[in-house]
């Protein structure tokens, strides 16, 4: 009895103390308290999201570019030392910049455009080489059809089954559809283009001003302070994850054009350039080029299993990158949960295409970095963050 009775308090004791930590957690990351304040954040939150979504055509110009300049600031860092004129270093970086992307598109559109034309001769082979996976897809497609007819042959209230096979069997009218989205699509990079790089030239040319101007309207110093430490720490951590993943992109880019010349496929340089520039999008750009590289290797190679080869030798690189190198060089400064990271890349994806899948990475790591030293936001921080490796002694 005496000994249960130990035991009992003993547990009382380790209930207590068990009972005491979460309150020293809470006051080193508050939750908000009062239920109006979240719905008023929440409502904030969806105006933002809202308004990026509507307004796509200025808000991605105006955050690619401090992205940019956020990749350029180390180089602008270098100028200004050597007492370079914000002017002068700003138009150089444009310059640089505008050179890379035009050299870059004009080196591999000839390469390109002699795949685009080998495509379509290609395709019959292309459907006779994954025969094994095409013929249970258009068992399923045919089922699906055929279920498809049965409902639409089914008329609906007040509509005679003669009108709905008439309008169903009325054929589409593209009209040069495809034409038109090919020129609305160009119009619409070119002034994304042009207004990405006005904005990232002022902002280079602004310098700290803007920065200067936040300092001086906190009304604290501490406010000041912070405001401070947060902009120093966007600043260095994503430019180091930005420098970090262009030379490793690089790298993966330069094995992988190695490794498709000694394969034997035409233009190795594309492919080390598509496999440079996938990259970028982390999860979503891997998958794509395994999808990529298996469609090259099966027009291209002979016999099935060589065809095989791109795809496997590319995730042999993407894994020994993604697995090895990259987490070893950014783990000190970014540990972001992967199931935040890729709903993060679906989002941004659907609000922008492409270039949010790009962008989706950085924001999400400006996000943990601001709400980290921001006391009322830091349990949205602690979120933010994944697991961070064990390192062995």
């Amino acid at each position: 009895m005496n000994t249960m009775d130990t035991t009992a308090g003993e547990a009382a004791n380790q209930l207590d103390s068990f009972e005491v930590k979460p309150d020293s957690d809470d006051k080193d990351m508050p939750l908000p308290q009062d239920p109006e304040v979240v719905f008023q954040g929440t409502l904030v939150v969806l105006a933002l999201l809202a308004g990026a979504y509507v307004a796509k055509e200025v808000i991605l110009p105006i955050v690619l570019a401090f992205i940019l300049k956020l990749l350029t600031q180390p180089a602008m860092r270098i100028l200004t030392r050597f007492r370079v004129p914000l002017v002068v270093g700003s138009f150089l970086m444009i310059i640089l910049l505008f050179g890379l992307i035009a050299g870059f598109g004009e080196m591999l559109s000839g390469p390109a455009s002699d795949w685009a034309k080998r495509l379509p001769q290609g395709l019959p082979r292309l459907e006779q080489r994954v025969q094994f996976v095409s013929s249970p897809l258009k068992a399923i497609d045919n089922i699906l059809s055929h279920a498809k007819g049965m409902v639409g042959a089914v008329p609906k209230n007040g509509e005679s089954s003669i009108s709905a096979q008439g309008s169903a069997a009325a054929p589409p009218d593209i009209g040069g559809g495809v034409e038109a989205a090919i020129l609305d699509g160009v119009h619409t990079f070119a002034s994304e283009f042009v207004a990405t790089f006005l904005v990232l030239f002022f902002l280079l040319n602004s310098g700290d001003t803007f920065l200067r101007r936040l300092v001086e309207v906190m009304p604290r110093f501490r406010d000041k302070r912070q405001v401070i430490d947060i902009s120093q720490q966007v600043e260095a951590d994503i430019s180091s994850y930005l420098v970090t993943i262009t030379i490793m992109n690089l790298l993966v880019g330069v094995a992988t054009g190695l490794a498709m010349w000694a394969l034997g496929l035409e233009n190795p340089l594309l492919w080390g350039a598509v496999a440079f520039l996938l990259n970028y999008v982390p999860i979503l750009g891997p998958l794509t080029g395994m999808v990529v590289f298996l469609a090259v290797g099966m027009l291209s190679l002979d016999p099935l299993w060589k065809a095989f080869m791109p795809m496997a030798v590319y995730v042999v690189i993407h894994l020994v990158e993604g697995e090895t190198f990259t987490p070893m060089l950014l783990a000190r400064r970014f540990t972001l949960n992967p199931v935040l990271v890729i709903v993060s890349l679906l989002f941004w994806d659907w609000i922008w295409g492409v270039p949010g899948a790009i962008l989706a990475v950085p924001m999400l790591a400006i996000t943990k970095i601001v709400c980290d030293r921001i006391r009322p936001l830091a349990a949205l921080g602690h979120f933010l963050e994944g697991e961070k490796p064990t390192i062995k002694p």
